[in-house]
């Protein structure tokens, strides 16, 4: 059924899969999460790293960790059939749920620089997988994501300081010269599955009034023995627990270095005890 997507997956590191959640659904979750935001009904699960400054639309309207932990809604959609069948076919095997997350982006809110979700699951075998729900029609104007094709055959990199003028994270990665990041326009209900080693980040919204709502998830390859302890418990499609180990604080990334004239990734240590960011 979703054969095309498989081969654009694998050869791109992502696919868009075109109004996988129906127009009246998507309302119902706009609804939903809007209502949760002004009730500040998730308080506890803000993100610790918005700024304080209440002019900031990031913190009028910060997005919201692991929804699925406290709201039934969120967790039925992190363990959404369509979202399973579609990762079963590009995946190859039923992945194990790990993590929710709403995003508001209100008009005027800053973007996220590139990275690579990995860095900060660090899943081991293997990696993880998004899948972002556009919950408004997204575009340029307002914040839409960016993706490099092809980054999903890089290591996962080291990162370096991000313009945090246009990006509430502090860091970002480089990307060869020879790589470029696209932006990924999306309407409402459609879904972007991609891999945890792409590239990706997205644009500031620069618009007036248009809010860029996305509901994200994301899951791990179901091959996994480890993953970091934020994400834990992952759980299978039917609810269940998996249990699986915190996967070590050290690890490793690549930096971009001259060797014989051209540029290539070598590894190095690294220690990426913490945060999560998407």
């Amino acid at each position: 059924m979703y054969e095309q997507q498989t081969k654009e997956y694998a050869q791109n590191g992502y696919t868009l899969v075109r109004g996988l959640i129906p127009a009246a659904e998507v309302r119902e979750l706009v609804t939903h999460y809007m209502e949760m935001n002004a009730a500040e009904r998730a308080k506890e699960v803000y993100d610790p790293d918005i700024i304080a400054d209440t002019q900031d639309p990031l913190k009028r309207y910060p997005r919201i960790l692991n929804l699925h932990r406290i709201d039934t809604r969120s967790k039925n959609h992190l363990l959404d059939p369509r979202l399973r069948d579609v990762m079963v076919e590009i995946l190859g095997i039923e992945p194990f749920a790990v993590s929710t997350m709403i995003y508001f982006k209100a008009a005027g809110a800053r973007g996220q620089a590139l990275h690579q979700d990995q860095y900060y699951l660090r899943v081991n075998p293997g990696t993880c997988c998004a899948a972002w729900v556009a919950l408004d029609d997204c575009d340029e104007e307002n914040g839409c994501l960016q993706v490099v094709p092809g980054s999903h055959e890089l290591p996962v990199l080291c990162t370096i300081p991000a313009d945090t003028s246009k990006s509430f994270t502090n860091v970002t990665v480089p990307i060869p010269d020879d790589m470029s990041a696209e932006s990924v326009i999306m309407k409402a209900g459609d879904v972007l599955f991609f891999n945890g080693q792409l590239i990706h980040g997205s644009l500031p919204n620069v618009s007036q009034t248009r809010f860029r709502r996305s509901l994200i998830t994301h899951y791990i390859v179901g091959e996994a023995q480890q993953v970091s302890n934020f994400y834990h418990p992952a759980l299978r499609f039917d609810g269940s627990e998996v249990s699986l180990e915190a996967s070590p604080d050290g690890s490793e990334c690549g930096v971009w270095v001259e060797e014989a004239g051209l540029r290539t990734v070598t590894m190095q240590p690294v220690n990426n005890a913490g945060g999560y960011v998407q």
